[in-house]
């Protein structure tokens, strides 16, 4: 096996995680920016910090992500993660530039089984379904039903509080529910690109098929890598997320974070599932703000959100089979 296309293969893994910190930085801090709980950079480097040291709290989400397909041994096999990253790194620049909140966990699976299914190779469709597809539609309707519901809880116990103590309180209450949502984006998706890392040891046969723990330096270099790309900010997306679904006051914000954590951890330590943070942190943003009225939502840019949402599989896997098409020569 060619060392030099192992090292290019795992380089482009920890490259598409820098974009997925860059794409992904506005889920953890857009509101604490937009409310004026943290400062811009300041909110960046308590994510990036926050994004490192979660990286560091589990394993099992990258093994699920690891078992979505079983690509050949060898050039071959290392030619379908890398066509696979390639279409999730060009799905998560296209939707960066327009400021889409896309999924980049839907974009890295999309591209992988993509890539898979161009080069005829295995997909493990249960894992699929049971693992990834139906976690990505239940995260989100619960993230919207419970930040309803704790939004309901906070206005009716501060009802006679006042207004200003209580949007104060909230607001240095932020820096702690940030913090949160940000330990919980470290968690998750720093742990896809160690599983993508990991299969790419696998399959290159660096690694044992049966190896349970992941090497140090995958999980430090993933780690560094999100954090990286988190602190280089995501300026776009952080409008969309902080100001054009619906202009949040420091509670509101406050319990969509602390539910989006919430849903974050439990899916990774609970179910093993690679969810969305985007998915999470914007459907309890929407369960949040409604709570004002329904109307108070943006539901037009919650629309384009959400075609976002379901055009992101079906076009980073193609996106994938394309780079496979364009790659596969280079086995001949």
């Amino acid at each position: 096996m060619d060392l030099g296309i192992v090292i290019t293969v795992i380089v482009v893994a920890l490259f598409f995680d820098y974009t997925n910190g860059f794409h992904d930085a506005a889920n953890a801090i857009a509101t604490s920016v937009s409310t004026r709980a943290l400062t811009p950079r300041v909110a960046l480097t308590l994510a990036a910090v926050m994004n490192f040291v979660g990286a560091f709290l589990g394993q099992k989400v990258a093994h699920t992500v690891s078992d979505v397909i079983v690509p050949p041994s060898g050039t071959e096999g290392l030619i379908v993660i890398f066509a696979g990253l390639l279409g999730a790194i060009i799905w998560n620049l296209i939707t960066w530039y327009f400021g889409l909140p896309s999924s980049s966990t839907q974009a890295l699976i999309g591209g992988l089984v993509g890539a898979a299914l161009a080069a005829g190779t295995t997909v493990h469709w249960s894992t699929v379904v049971d693992k990834v597809v139906i976690p990505m539609l239940v995260s989100p309707l619960v993230g919207f039903a419970l930040a309803f519901v704790v939004m309901i809880a906070i206005l009716w116990i501060f009802r006679n509080r006042n207004a200003g103590r209580v949007t104060r309180g909230f607001r240095l209450a932020q820096t702690v529910s940030a913090s949160a949502m940000a330990l919980g984006h470290g968690l998750q998706d720093a742990q896809k690109t160690m599983g993508v890392i990991f299969l790419v040891l696998i399959t290159s046969g660096y690694l044992a098929p049966d190896t349970q723990d992941l090497p140090l330096w995958v999980i430090a270099s993933s780690a560094g890598a999100i954090s990286l790309g988190t602190y280089s900010g995501g300026w776009r997306i952080m409008r969309t997320l902080g100001r054009r679904i619906i202009h949040l006051d420091p509670p509101h914000a406050f319990a969509a974070e602390s539910v989006g954590a919430t849903v974050l951890y439990a899916s990774a330590f609970l179910y093993q599932a690679p969810v969305s943070t985007t998915h999470v942190i914007t459907s309890a943003i929407m369960g949040s703000g409604a709570t004002r009225r329904f109307s108070a939502v943006r539901w037009g840019m919650a629309r384009s959100i959400v075609t976002a949402w379901v055009l992101t599989f079906p076009a980073a896997g193609l996106a994938a089979a394309l780079c496979f098409a364009v790659l596969n020569p280079l086995l001949d």
